[in-house]
């Protein structure tokens, strides 16, 4: 069995597309999910399936339609690609105040960013680096505050789901709980 981090866009945000983390958990079991554990309430999930990605990704986007009446993006990756993001963050000297540290997760090829646009946007303070399969935002002034933050999907040209450094670290842990 494969150990996958879901990461589930735009659920629990501002009153809409409300999923409980408990019907969450069930709900993955009945798609075939092992050992699942969810963390905070925006979307994060931790198991096991012998499934492909892209059938269960679309299984789970599926199974959440017809159970919530809405059908979010699931960015769906196994454990290994997952650690082989964290370890390649480019600001470890960021991780002591991970609420300024984000990462963006990829959900296809970023085959034409708009580079110039992300750089005027950025602020003085801040540091990026887009990978093949992430963005990495380090915002020291805050997330909130951040122009470049606002506009990551449109200027990557590609669907993403973001997380801060404290969740991204506490996905890897449940992770390896399940491995251990």
């Amino acid at each position: 069995m494969k150990i996958y981090i879901a990461l589930i866009r735009g659920i629990n945000v501002g009153g809409s597309h409300n999923l409980p983390m408990p019907q969450l958990r069930n709900l993955l079991d009945r798609v075939g999910c092992k050992d699942v554990q969810t963390y905070v309430q925006s979307g994060n999930a931790v198991f096991r399936s012998t499934q492909d990605a892209n059938v269960l990704s679309s299984s789970i986007k599926t199974a959440i339609n017809e159970q919530f009446g809405f059908a979010p993006d699931v960015c769906l990756l196994t454990f290994e690609d997952y650690q082989s993001i964290v370890a390649a963050n480019p600001y470890p000297d960021a991780v002591d105040t991970p609420k300024y540290l984000h990462v963006w997760f990829l959900m296809g090829a970023a085959n034409d960013p708009d580079l110039d646009t992300l750089e005027s946007l950025r602020s003085s303070s801040e540091r990026y680096e887009l990978l093949s399969n992430a963005f990495y935002l380090h915002a020291p002034d805050g997330i909130g505050r951040s122009k470049l933050a606002a506009k990551v999907d449109k200027c990557l040209g590609v669907q993403t789901t973001a997380r801060n450094w404290r969740t991204v670290t506490k996905l890897a842990v449940l992770a390896d709980s399940i491995i251990n």
